[in-house]
């Protein structure tokens, strides 16, 4: 293969990362990968499912960012990797993983992927996906609820907890390392295809 282009997306959590992902892949088909910042959340077998739930799990330790970017590495150097499998429902990382092979656009995604200064020297390009506080927890609302089977209290006391002090903490400082900043999430047209011809342009 002869150039790798690596993408970061971030952003706040129900920013709209994963619809700005989706609509790039539509461009690129077979010749994109996407690995999600999520995936990488630590295993906590020792822990029983009431003691998982209270977890802090918008924290950087939370993730096993160290394996992320060992795969990330692999990928550049055209090996392929094993991606971990998490389960939102049990709050736990399953015995299963996704097999994964390079592909000329590499999509990491993730609320806190431009954080950390090794991880985010392997991408070619940095995006920060902004949208509005309050649009963001109504989608993490309807997210969390239709597919982690999640109750609204729930939702709503981890949004009050972590969610929302990690994201003024970590989330939104990281901001000022991306290249390109898209307001509005999917809504931005604009902007996502903006990006889609720089990626084609870059791998050319």
């Amino acid at each position: 293969m002869d150039k790798i282009c690596i993408v970061g997306i971030a952003g706040g959590s129900a920013s709209g990362k994963t619809t700005i992902v989706n609509l790039i892949k539509e461009s690129f088909g077979d010749d994109i990968v996407v690995i999600s910042h999520d995936s990488y959340y630590k295993k906590h077998d020792d822990l029983s499912f009431d003691e998982r739930t209270r977890l802090n799990y918008d924290h950087p330790s939370s993730f096993d960012t160290e394996l992320m970017i060992e795969d990330v590495k692999k990928l550049k150097n055209n090996e392929e990797i094993d991606v971990p499998v998490y389960d939102y429902t049990v709050h736990n990382r399953s015995d299963q993983t996704i097999h994964v092979v390079p592909k000329k656009v590499i999509i990491i995604e993730g609320i806190l992927i431009l954080e950390n200064p090794e991880l985010r020297d392997l991408m070619d390009i940095k995006v920060y996906v902004e949208t509005d506080a309050d649009e963001r927890l109504m989608r993490r609302i309807q997210r969390d609820i239709n597919e982690r089977a999640r109750s609204v209290d729930s939702v709503l006391t981890q949004y009050r907890q972590t969610v929302k002090p990690m994201h003024d903490r970590f989330v939104e400082p990281s901001k000022k390392y991306a290249d390109i900043i898209i307001p509005r999430g999917g809504e931005n047209k604009t902007g996502i295809n903006i990006l889609t011809e720089h990626l084609k342009s870059m791998l050319v």
